[in-house]
């Protein structure tokens, strides 16, 4: 799936502010942001300082992502609730993060907890899914 660069900013930008939400980031959540960002196509130095500036940057406005495709959003909030249980707790902010995410892009709630569910039940299994995501660059 193909997105533009500024969706890929926002896919982004919204995980980065995902991990913010618990006033803290483990080693493991800077290890798939870095991956995200790769995937996405961002200088490695870009995301460091991103990852290490997020709770300090108040300049990062805290506004949800909407994304142009139900299905980038969708695989967004997949993402999403995979980092935010790689510690082994979902903060009550991260998951109203995602929810509001979820309700800006038209995501049902139904969705939504099922997606949960899912990966609360396959927690060490699962992989991300922005892998098959590719920024595309307009000339």
């Amino acid at each position: 799936m193909q997105m533009t660069i500024q969706e890929g900013s926002n896919y982004f930008r919204g995980l980065l502010l995902l991990v913010r939400k618990d006033q803290r980031i483990t080693e493991e959540e800077v290890a798939l942001l870095m991956r995200v960002g790769k995937s996405l196509g961002f200088a490695k130095d870009f995301c460091e300082t991103a990852i290490s500036d997020i709770l300090d940057n108040k300049y990062i406005l805290d506004k949800p992502p909407i994304f142009s495709q139900q299905e980038i959003a969708k695989k967004f909030i997949t993402d999403g609730l995979i980092i935010a249980q790689y510690d082994h707790e979902m903060h009550v902010n991260e998951e109203r993060w995602l929810r509001l995410i979820a309700n800006e892009n038209n995501i049902s709630r139904e969705w939504f907890f099922q997606e949960k569910e899912r990966i609360e039940r396959a927690h060490e299994n699962n992989e991300l899914i922005f892998n098959d995501l590719v920024v595309e660059y307009l000339k």
